[in-house]
């Protein structure tokens, strides 16, 4: 039986300021994905990404994957609690963010930014999903700073004691899914992606994968007062949110079987090819 170690949630103190481990865990997230999309650029398959447009994937998805995030996770699991408290909307060192909704709102930042370069928004899912696991696997790894997001109770013998939810030893599932979405996820989207593939297939595996080791951890995640946990059929909303985004992926992957022919093209926006010029 092991203890949660309580590690001190503030990573660095000066003065009024505080870093917290779980803002420090997305800016971890974040670089992770620079690194690695500029790694892709150069060694990857063909892309008509450059190191210009990864800056403002980069930019637009910070935006979108933290508005977007917030507002999913008020919507999906505490609607109620923030209606009471609205200001702690902004409490994101708190932490709560939903990755639901934080995907939902990347796509749309995508869509935006797509239609700033004249581009299918599918090329650059595809080129960015690859570089999104290390990213959440880092998140759970602040869930488990937090001691937030702990598991159902276990008698298995790497059950963890959480001193402030009970005395009851329980799955560190915040672990499970730092190995599962952050590790397993990352090695099959990424290798799956080595290889050209058709305009949305990319996209569309990720989906399917996400969606598949979410709903694994699932099993060993309780749903906590005051969130939305089991709903019907013993199925939990973490579950729920995943199986439209496994059917979405299966119909993408489809849709690409079908489309081979639509390939990551380049962009045929003349300014940006200018820009293209210049590096």
């Amino acid at each position: 039986m092991l203890v949660h170690p309580q590690i001190d949630p503030v990573a660095i103190s000066l003065g009024p300021l505080s870093i917290h481990w779980y803002g420090l865990m997305y800016l971890i997230g974040f670089m992770l994905f620079f690194l690695l999309g500029r790694y892709r650029i150069k060694y990857g398959p063909k892309t008509v990404i450059t190191h210009e447009f990864l800056d403002d994937i980069l930019f637009y998805g910070m935006l979108g994957v933290i508005i977007g995030g917030r507002l999913g996770h008020v919507l999906f699991y505490q609607f109620g609690y923030y209606l009471e408290n609205p200001l702690l909307i902004f409490a994101l060192w708190e932490g709560g963010m939903s990755f639901h909704g934080g995907f939902l709102g990347a796509i749309m930042a995508m869509i935006l930014l797509a239609r700033k370069y004249n581009v299918h928004w599918l090329n650059i899912t595809d080129f960015g999903v690859p570089l999104v696991p290390l990213g959440l696997g880092a998140g759970r790894i602040g869930n488990f700073i937090n001691a937030e997001l702990w598991g159902r109770p276990t008698d298995v013998s790497w059950g963890m004691i959480f001193p402030y939810v009970d005395e009851l030893p329980r799955h560190p599932s915040q672990l499970y899914q730092f190995f599962l979405e952050g590790v397993v996820l990352f090695l099959f989207v990424w290798i799956y992606s080595a290889k050209q593939r058709a305009l949305g297939a990319v996209t569309g595996m990720f989906m399917i994968g996400y969606g598949v080791v979410r709903s694994i951890a699932e099993f060993f995640r309780e749903p906590t007062d005051g969130f939305m946990g089991e709903l019907t059929l013993g199925v939990t909303m973490g579950q729920w949110l995943s199986i439209p985004m496994i059917l979405a992926g299966l119909a993408l992957v489809i849709w690409s079987e079908r489309h081979k022919s639509i390939e990551n093209k380049p962009f045929n926006n003349p300014k940006f090819r200018k820009r293209k010029a210049r590096n």
